[in-house]
Protein backbone atom coordinates (compact mmCIF):
# COMPACT_ATOMS: atom_id res chain seq x y z
CA UNK A 1 0.00 0.00 0.00
CA UNK A 2 1.24 3.90 -0.83
CA UNK A 3 2.42 5.57 2.17
CA UNK A 4 2.68 8.83 2.94
CA UNK A 5 5.79 9.85 2.73
CA UNK A 6 5.92 8.72 -0.93
CA UNK A 7 2.67 10.15 -1.83
CA UNK A 8 4.78 13.64 -0.42
CA UNK A 9 7.74 12.50 -2.41
CA UNK A 10 5.87 12.34 -5.46
CA UNK A 11 3.54 15.60 -5.50
CA UNK A 12 6.14 17.56 -4.80
CA UNK A 13 7.18 17.35 -8.50
CA UNK A 14 3.43 18.78 -9.07
CA UNK A 15 3.93 21.84 -6.96
CA UNK A 16 2.88 20.67 -3.71
CA UNK A 17 4.34 21.66 -0.61
CA UNK A 18 3.52 19.81 2.78
CA UNK A 19 2.83 22.40 5.37
CA UNK A 20 2.46 19.88 8.18
CA UNK A 21 2.36 16.46 9.25
CA UNK A 22 0.81 15.74 12.43
CA UNK A 23 0.30 11.90 11.07
CA UNK A 24 3.03 9.03 10.92
CA UNK A 25 5.09 10.06 7.67
CA UNK A 26 4.68 5.53 7.36
CA UNK A 27 0.72 5.93 7.03
CA UNK A 28 -0.88 3.97 4.53
CA UNK A 29 -3.04 5.39 2.21
CA UNK A 30 -6.03 3.07 0.80
CA UNK A 31 -8.29 5.44 -0.33
CA UNK A 32 -8.86 8.51 -2.31
CA UNK A 33 -11.94 10.52 -2.01
CA UNK A 34 -13.58 14.11 -3.70
CA UNK A 35 -16.05 16.50 -2.12
CA UNK A 36 -17.31 19.48 -3.25
CA UNK A 37 -18.64 22.12 -1.48
CA UNK A 38 -22.58 21.57 -1.87
CA UNK A 39 -22.09 18.12 -0.44
CA UNK A 40 -23.13 17.75 2.80
CA UNK A 41 -22.19 13.88 3.38
CA UNK A 42 -19.07 13.38 5.06
CA UNK A 43 -17.67 10.52 2.99
CA UNK A 44 -14.70 8.16 4.64
CA UNK A 45 -11.30 8.53 2.93
CA UNK A 46 -7.55 8.56 3.28
CA UNK A 47 -6.29 11.16 1.10
CA UNK A 48 -9.30 13.73 1.04
CA UNK A 49 -9.44 16.18 -1.99
CA UNK A 50 -10.72 19.18 -0.69
CA UNK A 51 -12.43 20.62 -4.42
CA UNK A 52 -14.39 23.39 -3.71
CA UNK A 53 -13.38 24.87 -0.05
CA UNK A 54 -13.80 27.88 0.52
CA UNK A 55 -10.79 28.04 3.20
CA UNK A 56 -8.16 25.95 4.50
CA UNK A 57 -10.03 25.64 7.76
CA UNK A 58 -13.46 24.27 5.93
CA UNK A 59 -11.19 22.07 3.95
CA UNK A 60 -9.53 20.48 7.21
CA UNK A 61 -12.83 20.18 8.69
CA UNK A 62 -13.96 18.47 6.19
CA UNK A 63 -10.97 16.12 6.42
CA UNK A 64 -11.60 15.68 9.99
CA UNK A 65 -15.37 14.22 9.91
CA UNK A 66 -14.14 12.09 6.67
CA UNK A 67 -11.16 10.79 9.19
CA UNK A 68 -8.63 11.42 6.62
CA UNK A 69 -4.84 11.26 7.20
CA UNK A 70 -4.06 13.77 4.71
CA UNK A 71 -5.73 16.62 2.55
CA UNK A 72 -4.67 18.91 -0.10
CA UNK A 73 -6.27 22.28 -0.44
CA UNK A 74 -5.44 24.80 -3.23
CA UNK A 75 -3.65 28.24 -1.48
CA UNK A 76 -0.23 29.95 -2.39
CA UNK A 77 2.66 29.95 -0.48
CA UNK A 78 0.37 32.60 2.02
CA UNK A 79 -1.31 30.37 3.91
CA UNK A 80 0.97 27.44 4.83
CA UNK A 81 1.29 28.78 8.22
CA UNK A 82 -2.38 28.76 9.04
CA UNK A 83 -2.60 25.40 7.28
CA UNK A 84 0.14 24.17 9.14
CA UNK A 85 -1.59 25.53 12.43
CA UNK A 86 -5.13 24.45 11.73
CA UNK A 87 -3.55 20.77 10.39
CA UNK A 88 -1.84 20.21 13.88
CA UNK A 89 -4.83 21.10 15.92
CA UNK A 90 -6.86 18.89 14.16
CA UNK A 91 -4.47 16.09 13.52
CA UNK A 92 -4.89 16.23 10.00
CA UNK A 93 -1.67 16.75 7.31
CA UNK A 94 -1.88 19.29 5.00
CA UNK A 95 -0.99 19.62 1.61
CA UNK A 96 -0.62 22.91 -0.12
CA UNK A 97 -1.32 23.00 -4.02
CA UNK A 98 0.08 25.40 -6.25
CA UNK A 99 -3.54 27.06 -7.97
CA UNK A 100 -1.72 26.63 -10.99
CA UNK A 101 -2.07 22.97 -10.79
CA UNK A 102 -5.90 21.89 -11.87
CA UNK A 103 -7.67 19.31 -9.76
CA UNK A 104 -8.07 17.23 -13.05
CA UNK A 105 -4.76 16.81 -13.23
CA UNK A 106 -3.82 16.47 -9.22
CA UNK A 107 -6.41 13.53 -9.34
CA UNK A 108 -5.31 11.45 -11.66
CA UNK A 109 -1.73 11.36 -10.25
CA UNK A 110 -3.32 10.75 -6.38
CA UNK A 111 -5.92 7.96 -7.32
CA UNK A 112 -3.05 6.46 -9.68
CA UNK A 113 -0.27 6.45 -6.86
CA UNK A 114 -3.06 5.08 -3.90
CA UNK A 115 -5.32 2.69 -6.01
CA UNK A 116 -2.56 1.49 -7.42
CA UNK A 117 -0.64 1.38 -4.26
CA UNK A 118 2.62 -0.50 -4.36
CA UNK A 119 4.76 -1.93 -1.28
CA UNK A 120 7.45 -4.76 -2.15
CA UNK A 121 11.11 -4.67 -1.03
CA UNK A 122 12.46 -1.95 -2.98
CA UNK A 123 8.83 0.34 -2.80
CA UNK A 124 7.60 -0.48 -5.91
CA UNK A 125 5.61 -3.29 -7.32
CA UNK A 126 1.31 -3.42 -6.94
CA UNK A 127 0.22 -4.74 -4.06
CA UNK A 128 -2.33 -5.35 -6.11
CA UNK A 129 -0.51 -8.81 -7.28
CA UNK A 130 -1.78 -10.00 -4.48
CA UNK A 131 -5.33 -9.69 -4.92
CA UNK A 132 -4.12 -11.10 -8.42
CA UNK A 133 -2.29 -13.65 -7.50
CA UNK A 134 -5.21 -15.00 -4.72
CA UNK A 135 -7.96 -14.11 -8.20
CA UNK A 136 -5.10 -16.29 -10.23
CA UNK A 137 -5.09 -19.28 -7.55
CA UNK A 138 -9.06 -19.38 -7.78
CA UNK A 139 -9.27 -19.46 -11.26
CA UNK A 140 -6.75 -22.19 -12.14
CA UNK A 141 -7.29 -24.13 -8.82
CA UNK A 142 -3.17 -23.98 -7.60
CA UNK A 143 -1.47 -22.25 -5.57
CA UNK A 144 0.32 -19.09 -7.84
CA UNK A 145 3.69 -17.32 -7.52
CA UNK A 146 4.48 -14.53 -9.31
CA UNK A 147 8.49 -13.57 -9.92
CA UNK A 148 10.52 -11.26 -11.72
CA UNK A 149 13.03 -12.67 -14.45
CA UNK A 150 15.39 -13.12 -11.28
CA UNK A 151 12.96 -15.36 -9.97
CA UNK A 152 12.75 -12.87 -6.94
CA UNK A 153 9.22 -13.28 -5.90
CA UNK A 154 6.66 -10.53 -6.16
CA UNK A 155 3.63 -11.70 -5.08
CA UNK A 156 2.53 -15.13 -3.62
CA UNK A 157 -1.67 -16.42 -3.20
CA UNK A 158 -3.30 -17.06 0.27
CA UNK A 159 -4.35 -20.35 -0.79
CA UNK A 160 -1.95 -22.90 0.16
CA UNK A 161 -4.03 -25.86 -2.35
CA UNK A 162 -1.14 -28.32 -3.79
CA UNK A 163 1.87 -26.16 -1.98
CA UNK A 164 4.80 -27.86 -1.29
CA UNK A 165 8.31 -27.54 0.19
CA UNK A 166 9.84 -25.94 -2.45
CA UNK A 167 7.14 -23.59 -2.99
CA UNK A 168 7.37 -22.80 0.48
CA UNK A 169 11.40 -22.15 0.48
CA UNK A 170 10.83 -19.49 -2.68
CA UNK A 171 8.47 -17.46 -0.49
CA UNK A 172 10.42 -17.51 2.77
CA UNK A 173 13.61 -17.04 0.65
CA UNK A 174 11.66 -14.26 -1.60
CA UNK A 175 13.28 -16.21 -4.21
CA UNK A 176 13.42 -19.81 -5.96
CA UNK A 177 16.61 -21.52 -4.16
CA UNK A 178 19.57 -21.95 -6.17
CA UNK A 179 19.14 -25.64 -6.31
CA UNK A 180 15.67 -25.42 -8.06
CA UNK A 181 17.24 -22.92 -10.20
CA UNK A 182 19.50 -25.19 -11.43
CA UNK A 183 17.15 -27.99 -12.27
CA UNK A 184 14.34 -25.68 -14.18
CA UNK A 185 17.57 -24.05 -16.20
CA UNK A 186 18.92 -28.06 -16.87
CA UNK A 187 15.00 -28.86 -18.02
CA UNK A 188 15.11 -25.81 -19.90
CA UNK A 189 12.27 -23.91 -18.23
CA UNK A 190 14.53 -20.38 -18.50
CA UNK A 191 14.82 -21.04 -22.20
CA UNK A 192 11.38 -21.78 -22.90
CA UNK A 193 9.76 -18.83 -20.97
CA UNK A 194 12.48 -16.42 -22.55
CA UNK A 195 11.35 -17.67 -26.27
CA UNK A 196 7.30 -18.89 -25.69
CA UNK A 197 4.23 -17.47 -24.26
CA UNK A 198 2.34 -20.42 -23.65
CA UNK A 199 2.53 -22.03 -20.22
CA UNK A 200 4.52 -25.25 -19.68
CA UNK A 201 4.14 -27.74 -17.23
CA UNK A 202 7.19 -28.74 -15.17
CA UNK A 203 7.28 -32.21 -13.72
CA UNK A 204 7.40 -33.18 -10.33
CA UNK A 205 11.13 -33.70 -8.53
CA UNK A 206 10.40 -35.26 -5.12
CA UNK A 207 14.16 -34.47 -4.43
CA UNK A 208 14.08 -30.95 -4.66
CA UNK A 209 10.28 -30.69 -2.91
CA UNK A 210 8.39 -30.21 -6.09
CA UNK A 211 5.05 -31.56 -7.19
CA UNK A 212 4.45 -30.15 -10.17
CA UNK A 213 4.44 -26.69 -11.69
CA UNK A 214 2.69 -25.01 -14.23
CA UNK A 215 4.21 -21.89 -15.24
CA UNK A 216 3.88 -18.91 -18.13
CA UNK A 217 5.65 -16.06 -19.33
CA UNK A 218 4.65 -12.55 -18.34
CA UNK A 219 5.74 -10.27 -21.10
CA UNK A 220 5.69 -6.73 -22.48
CA UNK A 221 6.38 -7.27 -26.67
CA UNK A 222 9.32 -9.08 -26.68
CA UNK A 223 10.71 -8.46 -23.20
CA UNK A 224 10.52 -11.27 -20.64
CA UNK A 225 9.02 -9.07 -17.43
CA UNK A 226 8.70 -12.20 -15.27
CA UNK A 227 6.55 -15.74 -14.85
CA UNK A 228 3.60 -16.74 -13.16
CA UNK A 229 4.12 -20.44 -11.65
CA UNK A 230 1.09 -22.55 -9.84
CA UNK A 231 1.51 -25.35 -8.20
CA UNK A 232 -0.09 -28.63 -9.86
CA UNK A 233 -0.02 -32.44 -10.07
CA UNK A 234 -0.56 -32.32 -13.90
CA UNK A 235 -0.78 -29.88 -16.27
CA UNK A 236 -3.77 -27.36 -16.96
CA UNK A 237 -6.23 -27.77 -19.70
CA UNK A 238 -9.54 -25.91 -21.37
CA UNK A 239 -10.57 -23.13 -18.73
CA UNK A 240 -7.88 -23.34 -15.85
CA UNK A 241 -5.08 -23.05 -18.69
CA UNK A 242 -6.67 -19.82 -20.41
CA UNK A 243 -7.24 -18.57 -17.18
CA UNK A 244 -3.49 -18.36 -16.41
CA UNK A 245 -2.69 -17.43 -19.52
CA UNK A 246 -5.01 -14.53 -19.31
CA UNK A 247 -3.54 -13.58 -15.72
CA UNK A 248 -0.25 -13.69 -16.92
CA UNK A 249 -0.59 -10.77 -19.57
CA UNK A 250 -2.72 -8.91 -16.62
CA UNK A 251 -0.06 -9.17 -14.80
CA UNK A 252 2.46 -7.90 -17.26
CA UNK A 253 0.33 -5.08 -17.43
CA UNK A 254 0.34 -4.14 -13.73
CA UNK A 255 4.39 -4.76 -13.80
CA UNK A 256 4.64 -1.88 -16.58
CA UNK A 257 2.55 0.34 -14.62
CA UNK A 258 4.90 -0.40 -11.23
CA UNK A 259 8.20 0.36 -13.74
CA UNK A 260 6.57 3.73 -15.11
CA UNK A 261 5.40 4.42 -11.96
CA UNK A 262 9.15 3.94 -10.47
CA UNK A 263 10.51 5.47 -13.50
CA UNK A 264 8.05 9.06 -12.76
CA UNK A 265 9.44 9.27 -9.68
CA UNK A 266 13.61 8.91 -10.39
CA UNK A 267 12.86 11.57 -13.18
CA UNK A 268 11.07 14.09 -10.77
CA UNK A 269 13.42 13.55 -8.12
CA UNK A 270 16.46 13.62 -10.63
CA UNK A 271 15.49 17.03 -11.97
CA UNK A 272 15.35 17.99 -8.75
CA UNK A 273 18.42 17.16 -7.47
CA UNK A 274 19.78 18.72 -10.72
CA UNK A 275 18.38 21.93 -9.83
CA UNK A 276 19.84 22.11 -6.53
CA UNK A 277 23.19 21.14 -7.88
CA UNK A 278 23.62 23.92 -10.81
CA UNK A 279 22.51 26.79 -8.34
CA UNK A 280 18.58 28.08 -7.78
CA UNK A 281 17.04 30.93 -6.16
CA UNK A 282 14.31 28.86 -4.89
CA UNK A 283 16.90 26.21 -3.23
CA UNK A 284 15.37 25.99 0.07
CA UNK A 285 11.64 25.22 -1.75
CA UNK A 286 13.45 22.57 -4.33
CA UNK A 287 14.64 20.80 -1.06
CA UNK A 288 11.62 20.84 0.64
CA UNK A 289 10.02 19.64 -2.12
CA UNK A 290 12.42 16.89 -2.18
CA UNK A 291 11.19 15.56 1.22
CA UNK A 292 14.83 16.80 2.94
CA UNK A 293 15.32 18.45 6.04
CA UNK A 294 15.77 22.71 5.95
CA UNK A 295 19.12 21.67 7.58
CA UNK A 296 22.73 21.12 6.74
CA UNK A 297 23.10 19.17 3.44
CA UNK A 298 26.60 18.34 1.78
CA UNK A 299 26.69 16.45 -1.45
CA UNK A 300 28.48 12.68 -2.21
CA UNK A 301 29.67 11.77 -5.45
CA UNK A 302 30.17 8.24 -7.05
CA UNK A 303 31.52 6.74 -9.94
CA UNK A 304 30.85 2.79 -10.15
CA UNK A 305 32.09 0.51 -13.25
CA UNK A 306 32.66 -3.38 -13.98
CA UNK A 307 35.63 -3.39 -16.14
CA UNK A 308 35.19 -1.43 -19.29
CA UNK A 309 31.41 -1.63 -18.72
CA UNK A 310 31.52 2.10 -16.69
CA UNK A 311 27.62 2.98 -18.13
CA UNK A 312 26.09 0.02 -16.95
CA UNK A 313 27.31 -0.10 -13.42
CA UNK A 314 26.64 3.46 -13.11
CA UNK A 315 22.85 2.79 -13.94
CA UNK A 316 23.15 -0.03 -11.34
CA UNK A 317 24.37 2.30 -8.79
CA UNK A 318 21.61 5.09 -9.21
CA UNK A 319 19.13 1.97 -9.12
CA UNK A 320 20.43 1.08 -5.85
CA UNK A 321 20.64 4.56 -4.89
CA UNK A 322 17.11 5.30 -5.49
CA UNK A 323 15.90 2.11 -4.60
CA UNK A 324 13.09 3.10 -1.72
CA UNK A 325 11.31 6.59 -1.90
CA UNK A 326 10.00 8.99 0.74
CA UNK A 327 11.56 9.59 4.32
CA UNK A 328 12.67 5.39 3.83
CA UNK A 329 15.67 7.25 2.31
CA UNK A 330 18.06 9.55 3.46
CA UNK A 331 19.55 11.70 0.42
CA UNK A 332 17.93 12.13 -2.96
CA UNK A 333 20.10 11.03 -6.33
CA UNK A 334 20.33 12.19 -9.66
CA UNK A 335 22.80 10.64 -12.61
CA UNK A 336 25.17 13.33 -14.17
CA UNK A 337 27.41 12.56 -16.83
CA UNK A 338 29.41 9.58 -15.56
CA UNK A 339 28.68 10.47 -11.95
CA UNK A 340 26.34 9.54 -9.26
CA UNK A 341 25.58 12.56 -7.28
CA UNK A 342 23.56 12.13 -3.92
CA UNK A 343 22.17 14.86 -1.35
CA UNK A 344 22.59 13.85 2.04
CA UNK A 345 20.99 15.50 5.21
CA UNK A 346 23.25 16.09 7.86
CA UNK A 347 26.77 16.63 8.57
CA UNK A 348 28.42 13.73 9.76
CA UNK A 349 30.81 12.80 7.24
CA UNK A 350 30.79 9.21 8.73
CA UNK A 351 26.95 8.99 8.13
CA UNK A 352 27.83 10.01 4.52
CA UNK A 353 30.40 7.08 4.34
CA UNK A 354 27.80 4.50 5.67
CA UNK A 355 25.83 5.47 2.74
CA UNK A 356 28.79 4.89 0.50
CA UNK A 357 28.95 1.56 2.25
CA UNK A 358 25.25 0.79 2.28
CA UNK A 359 25.61 1.35 -2.08
CA UNK A 360 28.84 -0.63 -2.04
CA UNK A 361 26.92 -3.27 -0.62
CA UNK A 362 23.94 -3.75 -2.27
CA UNK A 363 26.06 -3.60 -5.84
CA UNK A 364 27.60 -7.26 -7.01
CA UNK A 365 30.72 -7.64 -5.94
CA UNK A 366 32.47 -6.87 -9.18
CA UNK A 367 31.43 -3.64 -8.98
CA UNK A 368 34.05 -1.40 -8.11
CA UNK A 369 33.03 2.01 -6.26
CA UNK A 370 34.67 5.42 -5.57
CA UNK A 371 33.38 8.29 -3.69
CA UNK A 372 34.03 11.82 -3.16
CA UNK A 373 31.97 13.54 0.13
CA UNK A 374 31.50 17.24 0.06
CA UNK A 375 31.45 19.93 2.81
CA UNK A 376 28.49 20.71 4.85
CA UNK A 377 26.41 23.31 3.19
CA UNK A 378 23.08 25.19 2.94
CA UNK A 379 20.30 24.57 0.18
CA UNK A 380 22.04 27.43 -1.69
CA UNK A 381 25.32 26.34 -0.91
CA UNK A 382 24.69 23.27 -2.46
CA UNK A 383 27.04 23.64 -6.10
CA UNK A 384 29.86 24.39 -3.93
CA UNK A 385 29.36 21.30 -2.14
CA UNK A 386 29.02 19.22 -5.65
CA UNK A 387 32.49 20.47 -6.83
CA UNK A 388 34.02 19.71 -3.21
CA UNK A 389 32.25 16.51 -3.71
CA UNK A 390 34.17 15.92 -7.15
CA UNK A 391 37.67 17.21 -6.67
CA UNK A 392 37.39 14.43 -3.34
CA UNK A 393 36.29 11.87 -6.20
CA UNK A 394 39.19 12.54 -7.80
CA UNK A 395 41.65 12.05 -4.92
CA UNK A 396 39.68 8.74 -3.95
CA UNK A 397 40.45 7.40 -7.32
CA UNK A 398 44.43 8.05 -7.26
CA UNK A 399 44.34 6.67 -3.76
CA UNK A 400 44.29 2.69 -2.99
CA UNK A 401 40.51 1.41 -3.84
CA UNK A 402 39.72 -0.08 -0.32
CA UNK A 403 40.56 3.46 1.43
CA UNK A 404 37.80 5.30 2.93
CA UNK A 405 35.83 7.77 0.46
CA UNK A 406 37.65 11.31 1.18
CA UNK A 407 35.61 13.73 2.95
CA UNK A 408 36.21 17.80 2.39
CA UNK A 409 36.10 18.25 5.71
CA UNK A 410 39.42 16.25 6.23
CA UNK A 411 40.78 17.06 2.59
CA UNK A 412 40.54 20.57 2.38
CA UNK A 413 44.59 21.28 2.24
CA UNK A 414 44.68 18.17 -0.58
CA UNK A 415 41.61 19.78 -2.79
CA UNK A 416 43.55 23.49 -2.05
CA UNK A 417 46.81 22.01 -3.77
CA UNK A 418 44.79 19.94 -6.81
CA UNK A 419 42.96 24.07 -7.28
CA UNK A 420 46.55 25.44 -7.19
CA UNK A 421 48.05 22.58 -9.73
CA UNK A 422 45.31 22.93 -12.13
CA UNK A 423 45.92 26.30 -12.23
CA UNK A 424 49.67 25.75 -13.00
CA UNK A 425 48.59 23.38 -15.39
CA UNK A 426 46.72 25.90 -17.32
CA UNK A 427 49.25 28.76 -17.08
CA UNK A 428 47.86 30.80 -14.25
CA UNK A 429 50.56 31.03 -11.98
CA UNK A 430 54.21 33.40 -12.77
CA UNK A 431 55.84 31.52 -15.24
CA UNK A 432 59.19 34.15 -13.90
CA UNK A 433 60.21 34.72 -10.23
CA UNK A 434 62.38 33.15 -7.86
CA UNK A 435 61.12 29.67 -7.81
CA UNK A 436 60.52 29.79 -11.78
CA UNK A 437 64.56 31.23 -11.46
CA UNK A 438 65.90 28.61 -9.26
CA UNK A 439 64.21 25.83 -11.09
CA UNK A 440 65.79 26.56 -14.60
CA UNK A 441 69.03 26.83 -12.88
CA UNK A 442 68.37 23.66 -11.30
CA UNK A 443 67.69 22.25 -15.33
CA UNK A 444 70.53 24.23 -16.45
CA UNK A 445 73.45 23.33 -13.72
CA UNK A 446 71.86 20.15 -12.11
CA UNK A 447 72.00 22.13 -8.74
CA UNK A 448 69.66 21.63 -6.25
CA UNK A 449 68.27 24.73 -5.40
CA UNK A 450 64.39 24.61 -5.57
CA UNK A 451 64.41 20.94 -3.29
CA UNK A 452 66.21 22.98 -0.48
CA UNK A 453 64.54 25.99 -0.69
CA UNK A 454 61.12 23.66 -0.28
CA UNK A 455 63.32 22.10 2.47
CA UNK A 456 63.93 25.41 4.26
CA UNK A 457 60.89 26.60 3.86
CA UNK A 458 59.01 23.78 5.31
CA UNK A 459 61.38 23.44 8.16
CA UNK A 460 60.81 27.54 8.82
CA UNK A 461 64.15 28.41 8.80
CA UNK A 462 65.42 25.72 10.80
CA UNK A 463 69.21 24.88 9.08
CA UNK A 464 69.08 21.30 10.85
CA UNK A 465 65.83 20.24 10.38
CA UNK A 466 66.43 21.35 6.58
CA UNK A 467 69.68 19.17 6.97
CA UNK A 468 67.72 16.11 7.87
CA UNK A 469 64.98 16.36 5.33
CA UNK A 470 67.52 16.77 2.58
CA UNK A 471 70.65 14.18 4.19
CA UNK A 472 72.95 16.83 3.97
CA UNK A 473 74.98 19.22 6.81
CA UNK A 474 72.89 22.36 7.95
CA UNK A 475 76.15 24.25 6.81
CA UNK A 476 75.34 22.72 3.18
CA UNK A 477 72.01 23.93 3.44
CA UNK A 478 73.34 27.36 4.66
CA UNK A 479 76.14 27.43 1.52
CA UNK A 480 73.00 27.03 -1.01
CA UNK A 481 71.00 29.43 -0.01
CA UNK A 482 73.83 31.85 0.32
CA UNK A 483 74.46 30.76 -3.74
CA UNK A 484 70.34 30.92 -4.40
CA UNK A 485 70.57 34.62 -3.62
CA UNK A 486 72.64 35.82 -6.08
CA UNK A 487 70.96 33.59 -9.06
CA UNK A 488 67.77 35.33 -7.63
CA UNK A 489 66.47 37.79 -4.80
CA UNK A 490 65.02 35.40 -2.42
CA UNK A 491 64.15 37.91 0.40
CA UNK A 492 63.60 35.23 2.47
CA UNK A 493 62.87 37.59 5.70
CA UNK A 494 59.61 39.21 4.01
CA UNK A 495 56.86 36.62 5.31
CA UNK A 496 54.90 37.63 2.43
CA UNK A 497 57.34 36.26 0.05
CA UNK A 498 57.98 33.20 1.80
CA UNK A 499 54.22 32.78 1.65
CA UNK A 500 54.39 33.12 -2.06
CA UNK A 501 57.08 30.55 -2.72
CA UNK A 502 55.38 28.26 -0.69
CA UNK A 503 52.56 28.72 -3.09
CA UNK A 504 54.44 28.21 -6.02
CA UNK A 505 56.34 25.07 -4.83
CA UNK A 506 53.36 23.35 -3.84
CA UNK A 507 51.67 24.13 -7.18
CA UNK A 508 53.88 22.75 -8.68
CA UNK A 509 54.11 19.65 -6.83
CA UNK A 510 53.98 16.35 -8.42
CA UNK A 511 50.46 14.60 -7.15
Amino acid sequence: MVRLDRLVNVLGGYGVRLACCPVSRSAELRSVVMREATDARAVGGDVFLAVGAESVVQAVEWAAAARAAVVLVHGDAGVEREAAAVGEAAGVAVMVVDPAVSWSQLAGVVYGLVLEGRETESGRGPTDLFALADSLAGAVGGAVTIEDRLSRVLAYSSSQQGADPARLATILGRQAPDRLRELFEERGVFAYLAAHDEPLFVEEDREHGLTGRMVVAVRAGRELLGSVWVTCGGPLTGVRCAALADGARTVALHMLRSRASADLERQVESDLVIRLLEGTADAATVVSRLGLPQGPLRVVAVHAHIAAERHAALLLAFDRATTGFGWSRPGRSTLSGNTLYTVLPGDRVSAAREQVALLKAALPAQVAVSAGIGGTASAAELPASRQEADECLALHEARAPDTAPPAYDESWDDILLQRLRAAARAGRTPARGPVAELRRHDSDHATHYVTTLRAWLEAQGDLAEAGDRLGVHPNTIRYRLRKMAEVTALDLDDARKRLAMIIDLAAAEDD
